[in-house]
């Protein structure tokens, strides 16, 4: 099962309402995945700092004090912001490596959810109406994001198991559906010098495509490429920077649909999650093809 949302925002009028649209999407998407949960939001972020967003499942004792504890280290300053499980801490450009080594050390019990400019990535297990709300998403703004309700059936049910993932800086995927041949691929990225902190499959498909544009592919063309590269069958939803991209694999036996307007692209599982879209009824709408890359970028 597993359920996916998108929304790449054209008209930057909608971004305050980025977060609630997106919310409601996930919402309905429930009964396709109600073990857990996660979203990803592309907001605002300051041209010479970097974010890291983290979680831990003892927020209270790992969250405190920590932007003074990794000033310490790094030398440099840290800012912290707590939402629930989570933090967003944002650092100077060219210290995300050196502070991912610093938690490490710090707390071993902190996890990396994303890293970029502007991404923040939130998940964690329940219904996706109870992580919406204890990270108050539907509040969020944003240019675009992607989100995940996710019913597991290849591996447990814990936070790091929950979609999105975030393999790259800004870079982020979802999936619904199974690779056959992730292990292989996983130990070839790991080669490569490619983060990947977990087994699920779906981590190994967006740490594939963080490689590709490591080695200048662009996101359509890595897209383009996962199709002869990932054996499985894939629905992904992916965002970057300033990008936001779907494909399908070439049977295209999960269901998936998109709509686009003037004022925006969307991605829904199912129709159900695009009904409340503003315009909807004028939308252009349509299931993607298989074996067909979409892109849109900024």
């Amino acid at each position: 099962m597993c359920g996916i949302v998108g929304l790449f925002l054209k008209d930057k009028t909608l971004e305050p309402q980025l977060g609630s649209m997106l919310t409601d999407m996930l919402i309905t998407m429930t009964d396709r995945g109600p073990d857990s949960a996660g979203i990803a939001i592309y907001g605002d972020g300051d041209r010479n700092t970097e974010k890291l967003t983290v979680q831990s499942d003892t927020p209270d004792t790992s969250f405190d004090g920590l932007d003074t504890r990794l000033s310490d280290v790094l030398g440099v300053s840290v800012s912290i912001e707590t939402k629930d499980t989570h933090a967003v801490l944002e650092l100077p450009e060219g210290k995300i490596e050196a502070a991912r080594d610093a938690l490490a050390e710090i707390d071993g019990g902190i996890r990396v959810m994303s890293v970029g400019d502007i991404i923040e990535i939130y998940k964690e297990v329940g219904l996706p109406k109870d992580v919406a709300a204890r990270f108050e998403v539907s509040k969020m703004s944003g240019s675009h994001g992607i989100g995940h309700t996710r019913m597991a059936t290849e591996s447990a049910v814990t936070t790091m198991g929950a979609h999105p993932f975030n393999t790259g800086s800004d870079q982020c995927l979802v999936h619904n559906g199974s690779l056959s041949n992730h292990n292989s691929l996983r130990r070839k990225l790991r080669r490569e010098g490619v983060r990947i902190e977990t087994e699920n499959d779906s981590e190994v498909a967006a740490a594939y495509l963080t490689w590709k544009m490591q080695n200048g592919a662009t996101l359509g063309e890595a897209l383009q490429d996962s199709l002869d590269d990932l054996d499985g069958f894939f629905t992904f939803v992916v965002g970057t920077k300033d990008g936001f991209g779907v494909v399908r694999d070439p049977i295209a036996c999960k269901p998936a649909v998109m709509a686009e307007t003037d004022e925006y692209v969307a991605f829904g599982s199912e129709y159900r999650a695009l009904v409340n879209l503003p315009g909807i009824e004028d939308a252009r709408v349509w299931e993607p093809e298989p074996a067909t890359v979409y892109f849109w970028n900024h």
